[in-house]
């Protein structure tokens, strides 16, 4: 057999299914498993289990059995695999044919500048976040001056907050969450960022652990959207891995994003940034929201990689009590 073919399965895995062979450690008389033949016929498993990219899952889960870096993978394609090696991976291989997120077999998800442990019992950061966290950084590097202040509504893992304070030029951002389990991972996150003495977590569900006099710069949110409809469409990666919590948004997605919407204007400075993510189809019904409020102006919605329509940008607009009261403006 050349190092080129897909070699034949050693064995079963317990507890998979028929037919669902992985491959378990070679022994004397058997053919060897080098790194190219197990990434090869793994990737082609994990393909058979519906999952597309299984051939880079496969890498992802080979390098950290091996504790090196996927890329050094490539380097090594010859060597042989030893009998310790294999028994790490086969539980990682077995654990992705069941459609458990990649990011919760590794413990770790890439965000922007950040490297971010999670787990199940936060969201798994997406690429459409990265674009809502791009837009406020933007809008921030506008006003052109240090030390702003944002409110970062249902954490999770803390992707936006921790971004905001490392990226961008907020001296202070407080960042809520109704889970106590997910603010234990963003407080993870945010020691190993470096900015635990800017990032403050507090447990409360939208705006309750905020003071009725708080106000920010920004009130950023990316808030559970997904219609209850919707569930049974979902990937298995998401709907039957991910917490419901941060997924589900009520009959038709929208509910906690009018909630957001509804109690943001009390804690946005006047001329300050309200930014929200949300799902595709519903910019028409948040931008509706919006400027029902009779608080907000220049409201405006951007698109993420994908065209879609992903993520609300509006500024509170001055009133009367501001002005009269000298209320500071962003």
């Amino acid at each position: 057999m050349s190092r080129h073919e897909s070699p034949r399965p050693l064995g079963h895995l317990p507890g998979v299914s028929a037919g669902a062979a992985v491959p378990s450690a070679p022994a004397a008389g058997n053919e060897v498993w080098t790194v190219l033949r197990l990434m090869r016929w793994s990737g082609e498993y994990l393909q058979g289990k519906g999952i597309e990219r299984g051939r880079l899952d496969a890498e992802h889960l080979l390098a950290h059995a091996l504790g090196v870096g996927r890329l050094q993978l490539y380097l090594q394609f010859d060597r042989p695999l030893e009998r310790e090696e294999l028994e790490r991976f086969r539980p990682l291989l077995k654990r992705r044919a069941q459609r458990e997120p990649l990011q919760y077999i590794l413990g770790r998800a890439a965000f922007r500048e950040l490297d971010l442990r999670v787990d199940p019992r936060v969201l798994i950061p997406r690429p459409e976040t990265e674009v809502l966290v791009e837009e406020v950084l933007g809008w921030a590097a506008a006003r052109g001056r240090p030390e702003l202040s944002a409110l970062d509504v249902g954490t999770g893992s803390g992707a936006i907050a921790l971004s905001l304070a490392v990226e961008g030029p907020f001296s202070r951002v407080v960042a809520t969450d109704a889970s106590a389990e997910a603010l234990e991972v963003a407080g993870e996150n945010a020691r190993e960022a470096g900015v635990a003495d800017v990032v403050e977590l507090r447990r409360g569900s939208l705006f309750e652990a905020v003071g009725t006099e708080e106000a920010f710069d920004v009130v950023v949110s990316n808030p559970p959207y997904v219609a209850e409809t919707e569930v049974a469409s979902l990937e298995p990666e998401v709907g039957a891995w991910e917490p419901r919590g941060a997924l589900l948004g009520g009959p038709d997605g929208l509910a906690v994003i009018r909630a957001v919407v509804a109690g943001a204007g009390r804690h946005v400075v006047s001329g300050g940034l309200l930014a929200l993510e949300m799902g595709a189809g519903q910019a028409a019904s948040v931008v509706e929201a919006v400027e029902s409020t009779g608080t907000y102006d220049d409201v405006r919605v951007r698109r993420d990689l994908a065209g879609r329509e992903r993520v609300l940008l509006a500024r509170r607009a001055p009133t009367a009590v501001d002005m009269n009261r000298g209320t500071r403006q962003a």
